[in-house]
């Protein structure tokens, strides 16, 4: 958990982009599923594997492999490649992202890509102008659902932990909230149910960007 006196207090909001602002998520199923048939695992099934995104690459290889394997990472980055023409912000992401820092919050992009992504991540969602900052899993020991990604985006851009939230769309980003001492609320956009983003212990639920931004003014984020 992050130290009181690590930050300058300023308040912030932690976006994750994948499947909480880019309509990725479908696409990295497919990416995955690929890929792993690619590096001989041919038992592992699209629901499976779409269970387990929102987990750093290596460790979703691990979690549906049993074992680490390069080839299947690597593999990955290819076939998403091929794909990303694709990739489309959900509705009202941009706008959400610019109310936020309206607000006077401090917005930062936490992702478990790379720093690389953000070169066509940015103007996917279109923000290159309200995003204060990014944080990869290019910087991290261990990405999610480890706390470190949130953690060390806290850090870097001095916000306050009392003060700051993150918003998400997996099990994996409330479990990297919750053991970063975050509130967090969740999208249902990246295809998990509002039931198990509950289970899991989100703060608050919405649909997509649109119902959070519809409902902005009575969110946890506007109380921050």
């Amino acid at each position: 958990m992050v130290s009181e006196s690590s930050t300058t207090g300023r308040p912030g909001v932690l976006l994750d982009v994948d499947g909480t602002l880019l309509d990725t998520n479908y696409l990295h199923v497919l990416a995955w599923w690929q890929a792993l048939r690619d590096a001989g695992h041919d038992d592992v099934d699209m629901a499976s594997i779409h269970r387990a995104i929102g987990i750093a690459s290596e460790g979703l290889v691990e979690k549906l492999t049993g074992g680490a394997d390069e080839k299947a990472v690597e593999a990955h980055s290819e076939r998403y490649e091929a794909l990303r023409d694709m990739v489309v912000a959900f509705p009202r992401a941009r706008e959400l992202v610019e109310a936020c820092s309206d607000r006077g919050l401090t917005v930062v992009l936490a992702t478990s890509g790379k720093e690389a992504d953000l070169d066509w991540m940015k103007p996917a969602i279109g923000v290159e102008d309200s995003v204060q900052g990014a944080t990869t899993s290019s910087e991290v020991g261990a990405a999610k659902p480890e706390p470190d990604l949130l953690q060390v985006a806290i850090e870097q851009h001095r916000l306050d932990p009392r003060r700051t939230a993150a918003v998400g769309d997996t099990v994996w980003d409330v479990r990297s909230a919750k053991q970063a001492g975050l509130p967090c609320v969740m999208l249902t956009c990246g295809g998990i149910s509002r039931a198990e983003l509950v289970a899991a212990g989100a703060d608050e639920v919405y649909d997509d960007p649109a119902d959070l931004l519809a409902n902005l003014e009575t969110s946890l984020i506007a109380r921050l």
